[in-house]
């Protein structure tokens, strides 16, 4: 069994955002959940996956791939929800599994480890025992004013996990995601930290971090004197809290070689993009991002807004979720994944190549200014693709029209 020690693999501050999310959503959410996990876990297995689990940033633009708002606390429980959903009765055959959740869900954790442990040959005490103390050292022992109301495990059959939870602060409406991964230290109160991010609020009380040494001697000596080590905060990830998506949120030469591959007139240049042809441009668009989320390297996630180009957002922002561009992602993933089970690559392939050949194009890629049409032209065209938010579908612009006049005439009261 591998070695379950921990290791915190960042924290990023999201907005607190509400909001469901709407059973045609979450479908397609699961659906691309799964197959992304199978892509993922074919070429780089279970620790591969949660290796990225435990990375803030691929978390947060993995849940923009699949239709969040990319700055949203609620990325935590859609992303955890949707991977339990997709995950777990394929458990056996992927060798992970996802416990836990929201609210009373996340007191089930250590039951449903146990359960697990039951039909494999992990040890169900010691995984339960590293969820109750990683909550344990977010929730007390780091006293940065967000209580836990999010924790998520996932673990793999080899013993491998990484815990993923968030806290709140309803009074400035801010939420803090915590990543944990098994792999590093082994233990969980010598300096267990490789960073506690977002904006600095000065200094806090830590008491796992390695200058706390003194103060966790003096607790078990003397406990009832107040003991206070205080350690100071260290950025590494910070998500806007305005609403939408701003060309400053992305990276726009990333983003345009992304867009300009898509196009029919230059894929026809690509030989490894022949399997991928008919299509179209948009689907290849958003193949390309899922393609990253699949296959880049950490470097490549810095800023998760962009992966909000693929299929849009649950909100309307930047753009409505196009359900056929979605559907056809979905099914042209699974048949990789599917052929690829059978020994036949060759899709698997092309679809890798996606995320090589944008990448090569940034070498020579000179943004233009294209951001905000490139958003106008989604928005345009939305209804021809499914477009859809939680509140309605797209429609097109001549119904928009007469809809607003309708309006302006019988809405004045």
């Amino acid at each position: 069994m591998a070695n379950i020690t921990p290791q915190r693999s960042g924290t990023a501050d999201l907005a607190l955002m509400g909001g469901g999310i709407p059973p045609w959503l979450f479908r397609r959410m699961t659906k691309l959940s799964l197959h992304v996990t199978e892509a993922i876990v074919a070429d780089y297995g279970t620790q591969g996956f949660l290796k990225r689990l435990s990375d803030p940033f691929w978390f947060q633009s993995f849940g923009a791939v699949i239709g969040m708002d990319w700055n949203s606390s609620g990325v935590t429980t859609a992303v955890l929800r949707a991977l339990k959903t997709a995950l777990n009765p394929h458990a056996d055959d992927l060798g992970l599994i996802v416990c836990g959740g929201k609210g009373k869900r996340s007191l089930q954790t250590p039951h449903e480890l146990v359960r697990y442990a039951g039909r494999t040959s992990l040890d169900g005490d010691a995984l339960a025992r590293a969820s109750k103390l990683s909550a344990k050292v977010d929730n007390t022992a780091v006293q940065d004013g967000f209580q836990l109301y999010i924790h998520g495990f996932v673990a793999s059959a080899d013993g491998e996990w990484a815990v993923i939870q968030q806290g709140m602060k309803p009074a400035d409406r801010s939420a803090r995601r915590y990543h944990w991964h098994s792999n590093g230290l082994d233990s969980f109160v010598h300096d267990p930290h490789s960073a506690i991010a977002g904006p600095n609020q000065g200094a806090i009380l830590n008491l796992v971090d390695a200058e706390a040494q003194p103060a966790q001697e003096g607790i078990l000596t003397v406990a009832q004197e107040p003991v206070t080590a205080l350690v100071s905060e260290v950025a590494t990830m910070r998500l806007a809290r305005h609403h939408g998506v701003r060309a400053s949120d992305v990276d726009l030469k990333r983003l345009g070689a992304v867009l300009h591959l898509a196009q029919e007139s230059e894929t026809a240049t690509f030989e490894e993009l022949l399997l991928l042809k008919g299509l179209g441009p948009r689907t290849l668009q958003a193949l390309a991002l899922v393609s990253e989320v699949v296959h880049g390297t950490p470097t490549r996630f810095s800023d998760p807004a962009r992966f909000t180009f693929a299929h849009g957002g649950k909100g309307g922002t930047p753009f409505p979720v196009p359900t056929r561009v979605y559907d056809e992602t979905i099914e042209t993933l699974r048949g990789a994944v599917e052929r690829a089970k059978l020994g036949q690559t060759d899709k698997a392939k092309a679809l890798r190549s996606l995320t090589r050949l944008a990448q090569k194009l940034e070498d020579g890629y000179t943004p233009r200014p294209f951001f905000d049409e490139a958003i106008e032209r989604e928005r345009r065209d939305s209804w021809k693709r499914g477009g859809r938010t939680v509140q309605r579908a797209a429609m097109p612009p001549d119904a928009v029209d007469t809809q607003r006049g309708q309006l302006d005439l019988f809405g004045s009261g």
